[in-house]
């Protein structure tokens, strides 16, 4: 008997073991952790910042650099919320399969115990047992096998309900996903056209200029400076009068001081001349303005000719050695590296123009100073010295640009595939740049000059370039019209009968500024900043109606356009001075 009830709970063990392993199956829920909730307070989140935007545009601009990050991130989560509904609808299907599996194993177990109950007669069993024991084990099993089916059916039970909620969440969850998405979508195109706009009014305060008339952009060509000068041309004469430490006789007195002028791309003049005191070599020179990538050949054939515009041809050396660009009293106080430099720079622009396509080269300044006969001295032995070095780049000779002084900062250019450096042409980079720029090492007088001649020498009756408070008012009313206010207007000239045509007097432009709601009288001080790519920033000055802040580039265009006489800007590096 003892036997016999041991292989009674071995069986029930092992029919226990068979439903659990076999039939009940334990599926995780997938959204045990919802993130579509994470995701409705990151959407939530996005139209407060969207409300504010509406409310205020300071909000917004504070907001811009992070809106399109975390746009992206809402949107991530979308995808991935996406996923996991994917998943789960996944983990739904298989759950059906594996409920249909079951229901099917528990409708035959139905089945049977149906039957089992319809048959089924304690008293007759036990009639028919021979003896209690096997009575006792039978009864034993059946109530088993029936404990088993209720667990089936209740397990059943519990898995269709959960089944039933995890459908109707999913499908709760990919309603509010889509819905969600679109609000996302709505809300990512609203802020890009926000900042759109805000990018748009940026540009219109910073580069915003009203439409020039033909005479206006003419003033404003030649008081610019588009020429190419450099030192052997027309060498800088050193005004006292453009130097800062000139005393105009009134106070508060201001001017504009230009870094450089007029072109400031390629080599330096006065800074390889600066370099050259310095102790750097020919190549060293080169490589600064040129580029650490630029091939400095050194076997270039010296048979090519140059054709010279009214001079005939003559092979490259030769023409080299009569260039006019730089003195040769450089080359007896430190400076005949420079020299060299100039040489191969020389060489290699006229070799790159006729490489190019050009028949001839002109003999102004145009294309580089040639003159009908050899300069000699320091300048032919440093062309001798050089004798088949060219600048080349792509395999061709590159046009190497150079003129006088470029003001401390060298602007980059290209040609043949090459970029040159754009950099602070100075000692210690920008943070030594007024004291330790080459150029000033060299002693430019234009490194750092007030201009109020024209190229002949017309001062249009003007002893210097300073300004009282009321002009530099009235360089700030021209700024509100043309500008702030973005009005063509072609009576925005210099002052005076210089430049011919109806200017507005003072009184005048001060008068329109003053109708837009913006009209300024005295001016009391003045503050600069610099951009690190070699241009004034912005100019703050002091008024009569508080302070004005004007974008440098802005400030340079109306400057010119407005200040009187032949005082001009020559740079977009450029100082204003108070005294």
């Amino acid at each position: 008997m003892l036997k016999a009830m041991k292989w009674l709970v071995f069986l029930v063990s092992l029919v226990l073991l068979v439903f659990i392993s076999g039939v009940f199956v334990d599926i995780p829920h997938v959204f045990a952790i919802n993130p579509v909730d994470d995701l409705q307070q990151q959407i939530d989140e996005l139209e407060h910042l969207r409300q504010l935007s509406v409310n205020a545009t300071k909000p917004l601009e504070k907001e811009l650099s992070g809106l399109e990050a975390r746009i992206q991130s809402a949107r991530n989560g979308i995808v991935v919320a996406k996923n996991k509904s994917i998943q789960l609808a996944k983990d739904i299907q298989k759950r059906e399969e594996d409920l249909a599996i079951q229901y099917h194993i528990l409708s035959k177990r139905i089945a049977e115990q149906y039957k089992r109950t319809r048959t089924f007669s304690p008293f007759m069993t036990f009639l028919a047992t021979q003896d209690a024991a096997k009575f006792t084990k039978d009864m034993a099993y059946r109530s088993s096998v029936r404990a088993q089916d209720n667990m089936l059916i209740q397990k059943i039970s519990d898995e269709i309900g959960q089944l039933e909620t995890d459908r109707a969440k999913l499908e709760q969850d990919q309603v509010r996903l889509a819905v969600l998405e679109k609000q996302l979508d709505e809300q990512a195109e609203f802020f890009r056209g926000e900042i759109k706009g805000a990018k748009n009014y940026q540009a219109q305060l910073s580069g915003k200029i009203a439409a020039l008339s033909a005479r206006q952009q003419a003033i404003l060509d030649e008081k610019s400076g588009t020429f190419q000068t450099t030192v052997g041309d027309v060498p800088p004469a050193d005004d006292p009068a453009s130097r800062p430490d000139y005393n105009p006789g009134f106070s508060p007195a201001f001017a504009v001081f230009s870094f450089g002028a007029p072109h400031f791309k390629g080599m330096s003049q006065y800074g390889a001349y600066g370099r050259a005191k310095e102790g750097q070599s020919t190549e060293e020179i080169l490589r600064a303005y040129y580029g650490n990538g630029i091939e400095i050949k050194k076997d270039y054939s010296t048979a090519v000719n140059i054709t010279v515009d009214g001079y005939g041809t003559v092979d490259i050396e030769t023409y080299t050695k009569r260039i006019y660009e730089v003195p040769n009293s450089w080359g007896d106080n430190g400076g005949f590296e420079a020299l060299k430099a100039q040489a191969v720079a020389a060489r290699s622009y006229a070799l790159a123009r006729t490489n190019n396509g050009a028949s001839s080269i002109c003999a102004t300044e145009a294309c580089q100073v040639y003159k009908p006969a050899n300069k000699g001295g320091n300048w032919e032995r440093a062309v001798n010295e050089t004798s088949g070095w060219v600048l080349m780049a792509g395999g061709q000779p590159f046009s190497a640009w150079y003129a006088s002084t470029s003001g401390g900062y060298q602007e980059s250019y290209s040609a043949n595939g090459h970029s040159t450096p754009g950099f602070w042409d100075a000692k210690g980079g920008r943070d030594g740049w007024t004291s330790q720029a080459y150029e000033k090492i060299a002693g430019s007088p234009w490194f750092y000059k007030g201009w109020y001649k024209s190229r002949s020498g017309d001062s249009c009756g003007r002893s210097h370039p300073w300004l009282t408070s009321s002009e530099m008012a009235d360089i700030i009313n021209a700024w509100v019209i043309l500008v702030k206010h973005g009005q063509s207007d072609d009576r925005v000239t210099p002052s005076g009968s210089c430049w011919g045509g109806n200017p507005y007097s003072s009184d005048e432009l001060k008068n329109k500024a003053t109708s837009l709601g913006d009209g300024y009288s005295s001016v009391s001080g003045v503050s600069v900043s610099y951009a690190n790519n070699g241009v004034t920033a912005n100019v703050t000055f002091q008024t009569d109606k508080g302070s004005v802040t004007i974008n440098g580039n802005d400030f340079y265009k109306v400057f010119n356009l407005r200040a009187p006489g032949r005082v001009a800007l020559k740079s977009g590096l450029f100082n204003i001075e108070k005294k």
